[in-house]
């Protein structure tokens, strides 16, 4: 599960997400990617859980990067506890993901294999997502014919 090994406070607070991504939304490593549609918190559970749907469906051919970490903690009181006596602890960590942010990019397989390897992964993410193309990208196969 991802998340950071060292953090230099233990409590964050919840901040606000407002507005479009205005880093990470352009395709940087792979030529297919997921983009985010809409705004969320996403688990390192949920980040797992995608990259082994993409791992597998790939057959581990390729290359994925995940373009998302979590390293913001969510502190949770236990059941039950009274109002007061300070903030939880850290149960989880999130990464808070805006709209047009790239989650997962691949490289290395056929368009069709990424395209469902990526489906796939965003059907572990509890957001709506777009599949995206690098703007250079040209399959191999209608070269070689």
């Amino acid at each position: 599960m991802l998340q950071p090994k060292k953090t230099k406070f233990r409590r964050h607070q919840k901040g606000k997400m407002k507005g479009n991504s205005m880093r990470g939304n352009q395709l940087a490593f792979g030529s297919f990617g997921i983009k985010t549609l809409e705004e969320v918190w996403l688990t390192g559970r949920q980040i797992e859980a995608a990259r082994q749907a993409v791992t597998r469906y790939m057959k581990r051919e390729g290359q994925i990067w995940i373009r998302v970490f979590p390293d913001k903690p969510v502190t949770k009181k236990p059941a039950e506890v009274r109002m007061g006596k300070g903030k939880g602890a850290p149960e989880y960590f999130v990464a808070p993901v805006s709209p047009g942010r790239i989650i997962f990019e691949a490289e290395g397989v056929p368009l069709a294999i990424a395209k469902e390897a990526l489906r796939l992964a965003a059907q572990k993410l509890p957001v709506s997502t777009k599949f995206v193309v690098r703007r250079d990208y040209v399959e191999e196969n209608l070269i070689k014919q």
